[in-house]
């Protein structure tokens, strides 16, 4: 690994780079806030595939990605006169210290949930902090992380289930409002009792600790790797999809099944 002069060195050379090809470069020179936007956007998930397949080498190229746009919307910010890289990273450490008092300050903490349950009193205290306790959360997060972040300020805040089981009997409630709904096939209802729903499954994975983005995209990932199964399968028979019925598709996710257990 490297030391932290060397690490203070390629930042710097970083620096440099970006300087010289927003000067000299067509498409550098051009870009905005706006323009960059989506690029940010893409290189985020880019990142996040990287991180959910352990791909160490594409973590960190990723990673260098994202760094450079973080730098890049500051190099834009030193120009209008408004921040700069060393504000940038000013702020996020005076922010780390403010909100880690157990490390920089006398506060105690035994444990994790006391840091958690700490944290959203404290940036509530900051000057610029946030007024309520849900402003904080980004409006354009995705929905489910979303959800799973307003019921985690929620419990931190001190509003949450006593007994975390008694959450199953909300699910239950909430699936059959969802089912009512469906019966009288009245869809701008059935629409909202299925957020209920939904937020409710949401709450009870926080409650024992499943992170519910990671456990739906765990499924996604396995519905992928058998409906591939089903696709290579078929054309060894000759077919295609929608010429195979129902229960030979069945048969092939079965076998498919199979397949991974004897893999594990």
């Amino acid at each position: 690994m490297h030391t932290r002069e060397e690490k203070l060195e390629a930042f710097g050379r970083l620096l440099d780079v970006l300087d010289k090809l927003r000067v000299e470069c067509p498409w550098d020179k051009k870009q905005t806030n706006e323009s960059l936007r989506p690029n940010t956007i893409e290189e985020t998930y880019e990142l996040c595939d990287a991180l959910i397949n352990n791909d160490t080498k594409n973590i960190c190229k990723e990673l260098g990605d994202v760094i450079m746009h973080v730098m890049f919307y500051a190099l834009m910010g030193s120009e209008k006169g408004d921040f700069d890289i060393a504000d940038v990273c000013n702020m996020e450490a005076d922010k780390l210290i403010f909100r880690h008092p157990h490390v920089y300050g006398e506060v105690k903490v035994d444990s994790v949930k006391d840091v958690l349950e700490n944290w959203e009193q404290i940036k509530l205290k900051e000057k610029d902090g946030n007024k309520s306790v849900l402003s904080g959360v980004p409006a354009s997060l995705p929905s489910l992380i979303k959800a799973y972040r307003i019921q985690d300020k929620a419990h931190n805040a001190g509003f949450d289930w006593k007994n975390k089981a008694d959450v199953w009997d909300k699910v239950r409630e909430e699936l059959g409002e969802l089912e009512t709904e469906l019966k009288k096939e009245d869809t701008e209802r059935a629409t909202r009792e299925l957020g209920d729903f939904l937020f409710s499954v949401i709450n009870a994975a926080r409650l024992y600790h499943l992170n519910p983005e990671n456990a739906l995209e765990h499924t996604n990932q396995k519905f992928i790797r058998r409906f591939n199964y089903i696709e290579k399968e078929s054309l060894k028979k000759g077919k295609m999809l929608n010429d195979m019925t129902l229960e030979e598709m069945d048969d092939l996710w079965d076998k498919a099944k199979q397949t991974e257990k004897q893999l594990m």
